[in-house]
């Protein structure tokens, strides 16, 4: 039996792959000094939760086949050490991915934004028609127990991220894949802690598209202007496919697509990025034997991935969201997309800077106009996220001069916030709360409970 040590096994795809190789079979042990939920939960429930959290160099043996390295991890960690001395084979987890994928078709889905939704709904549609597959996605999906499969499937489908590989593998994650059939939805400045200089950033989606082996197939979205000029180099032998948004209208609320016969689909999901998100979908299925019109038998029934303009609670008045946007271009395009298919109703919006980019005084620019879609325009902080970053103080004046929204209101206090909320008028008015955080745990059900009562 293969045993098999995760240093970092609380991660959001540590955990995952961990879970997946022990249902398999396999010896699955693992280390790591914070693990929240919901890994703590699902590690736990297959035995497979440290019994204390830190770092223990005794827990690296011989007999290990491989250690399994998170970016969590620091370059000094005590379990990598040992790992070194010992010799053991040590891997990041895209380069395990890649490993056990060799003989595969590799589809990969890669992008600054809408890389887990595009990969959420070729899964879905996958499933529908009971292709089999193995994937990799970052976000929990309806209908899959867990965010990493690995098994005898002929294809695996990959979400590529630009993020560093490990601590002693400073490459992004996506050169490790070797696509057959890659996407790439769309460049916008992110991870400025490792890519402090824009161009380097783009730098590494050009490095991605030149892995394209001959006969490789290359989909993107040609409006975007730096994914386009990616997209129409030269390279020798592969088949390109640019993208727009899939027609559509919005009638009442609810969105349909227009089809090729004029007919009208209702769908689910809403907002011109996913509008953009299904066509690209639709055009990587196309490349792996998923005929167009099986595509539109799956895709309503689509309901998107979780945290992505995710439904809370609503009313006949009033319709709560969040969404896990931070990003700039993902702040600008949800807000959009809720305005935009609810017209006539008040928007209130409201991100929570809690990325290290977000909260960098360098990059704060990048949000300039974001929020402007929004009636009411919120920004949340907390002094103490900044402080545990260990980043300069900013101030509310700071952000309301950067995002170029006079009217921007800015609070520090989660207390304070939801106060200001409950007290709203939401009489024909929604609420889209944004952030990769937890707004310092605002409890939402609580919130909702409070604005649509």
């Amino acid at each position: 039996m293969e045993k098999i040590h995760f240093i970092a096994i609380g991660g959001a795809a540590m955990h995952n792959l961990a879970i997946d190789l022990h249902n398999k079979g396999y010896q699955i042990t693992g280390s790591d000094d914070e693990i929240y939920e919901p890994s703590r939960t699902l590690l736990a429930e297959k035995g497979l939760l440290p019994a204390e959290i830190g770092w223990f160099p005794e827990k690296i043996t011989h007999d290990l086949t491989c250690v399994i390295l998170g970016m969590h991890a620091r370059v000094d960690n005590p379990e990598l050490a040992k790992a070194q001395e010992l010799g053991i084979k040590i891997y990041s987890y895209p380069e395990f991915i890649y490993s056990q994928s060799l003989h595969k078709q590799r589809v990969v889905i890669a992008g600054s934004h809408g890389k887990t939704t595009i990969t959420s709904m070729i899964l879905h549609v996958l499933k529908y028609h009971k292709r089999k597959f193995d994937y990799m996605v970052g976000a929990r999906i309806e209908g899959f127990d867990t965010m990493a499969s690995l098994s005898d499937a002929p294809v695996i489908v990959i979400e590529g991220d630009e993020y560093l590989s490990s601590p002693i593998d400073r490459q992004p994650k996506f050169l490790h894949y070797h696509p057959h059939v890659m996407l790439m939805s769309g460049i916008a400045w992110d991870h400025i802690n490792v890519y402090p200089d824009f161009n380097d950033y783009v730098h590494q989606f050009e490095l991605l598209a030149d892995t394209l082996p001959k006969a490789g197939s290359f989909v993107y979205d040609e409006t975007d202007a730096l994914v386009k000029k990616i997209g129409e180099k030269e390279y020798e032998s592969v088949r390109k496919f640019p993208y727009k948004a899939h027609p559509y209208k919005v009638k009442n609320g609810k969105t349909f697509l227009i089809l090729p016969d004029k007919k009208e689909l209702e769908i689910e999901v809403f907002g011109e990025h996913n509008l953009k998100n299904l066509n690209g979908a639709k055009l990587v299925l196309s490349q792996i034997g998923i005929e167009e019109e099986e595509f539109y038998q799956a895709i309503p029934s689509f309901k998107g991935a979780a945290k992505r303009l995710e439904l809370v609670a609503e009313n006949d008045e009033t319709i709560i969201y969040k969404d896990f946007a931070h990003a700039p271009s993902k702040v600008e395009a949800t807000t959009k997309a809720v305005k935009a298919q609810f017209p006539n109703r008040k928007l209130v919006a409201c991100l929570e800077l809690h990325t290290f980019s977000s909260l960098n005084k360098n990059f704060l620019g990048e949000y300039v106009n974001k929020l402007n879609a929004a009636d009411v325009a919120i920004v949340y902080f907390s002094p103490k996220t900044l402080a545990h970053k260990k980043l300069p103080a900013i101030t509310p004046e700071d952000i309301k001069s950067h995002f170029n929204n006079p009217n921007l209101l800015v609070f520090t206090e989660r207390d304070t916030l939801k106060a200001f909320l409950l007290g709203e008028r939401w009489r024909s008015c929604n609420l889209l709360m944004m952030s990769s955080g937890t707004f310092d745990g605002l409890d939402f059900k609580e919130l909702s409970q409070g604005i649509l009562q």
